[in-house]
Order: C-alpha cells, then sequence, then structure tokens
C-alpha cells in the first residue's frame, strides 16, 4: 500500500483501522457464539449420557473412573457440590462424602496401631469389609477422589 501524504493518508488509515476492528469484532463474536453453542450441545450430550448410564457409575468402579477422567479432562467436576446438578443427577456427591467419613472412621479406629496412617491397599480393603452389604463397590480411585474430598475440611 501506498503512503499518501496529508490528512487523506491519515484518514484512509484510521478508516482502514476501524473496518479490520470491527471485521475483528464481528469474527470474534461469531465464535463466541459458536462456542456457546458447542458447549451447549455438549453438556446435552453428557447430561444424557450420564442419565443412560448411571447405574453403571454408580455400580462399576471402572466406568466410574473413566467417566470422571473424562469430565475432567472437559472441564466439568460432577463432584464439585453435592447439591449441584451432578449429584441430583448421580447421586455420587453424596457417595464420596459418605465414603470419606467411612475412611476417617478407619484411621481413627487403625490410630493405635498405625498412627493413623494407613496404605492405600489396606483401605480399601477394610473399606470393602465394612461395606459389604452395600451395593456399590469401592476402588482406590474412589478413595483418592473421597479423601480429595476431605483436603476441604482440614
Amino acid at each position: 500500500m501506498r503512503r499518501r501524504p496529508g490528512i487523506g493518508g491519515l484518514q484512509t488509515a484510521a478508516a482502514a483501522r476501524d473496518q479490520y476492528r470491527v471485521l475483528g469484532e464481528n469474527v470474534a463474536r461469531i465464535r463466541t457464539d459458536l462456542m456457546k453453542e458447542q458447549l451447549s450441545t455438549f453438556r446435552s450430550q453428557l447430561e444424557d449420557f450420564a442419565r443412560k448410564h448411571k447405574n453403571d457409575i454408580r455400580k462399576n468402579p471402572a466406568f466410574r473412573s473413566q467417566f470422571h477422567e473424562m469430565c475432567t479432562k472437559v472441564g466439568v467436576d460432577p463432584l464439585a457440590s453435592n447439591k449441584g446438578f451432578w449429584a441430583e443427577l448421580l447421586g455420587i456427591g453424596d457417595f464420596y462424602y459418605e465414603l470419606g467419613v467411612q475412611i476417617v472412621d478407619i484411621c481413627l479406629a487403625t490410630r493405635p496401631h498405625n498412627g493413623g496412617l494407613i496404605n492405600l491397599q489396606e483401605l480399601c480393603n477394610l473399606l470393602r469389609r465394612r461395606r459389604k452389604t452395600d451395593r456399590e463397590a469401592v476402588s482406590e480411585d474412589d478413595c483418592l477422589r473421597a479423601i480429595s474430598k476431605l483436603k476441604v475440611i482440614s
């Protein structure tokens, strides 16, 4: 582009900058709208998936772990609150808080023997024995998630 001398050149450059700014704002708005639409679609599909596989998520520790991993990768935390949408849909918020309380009970009960520090595998075995009548199995991943929820109160 040739530079034009004087006020005409300045006005042309200012007009070009304004056009680029308007075009950039339009592109940003279109991208934002498209992203909002994609997130809305993804959220609804994730909710449908969770409804469809609710029982598997609650009963199968491996499937539950994979579901949490998938949610974490996309920035959704179904354990963020026990009063949120995911807790109502899946009922897993209470599951982890309940599991956390049982973990604390076990650590307190074994405190005279080990000072309250226990191996994760041993903890899972004690939890399984304690929860043998419950319908939900417990994995090491479940124990770690429940312990991470306990960090809030420490």
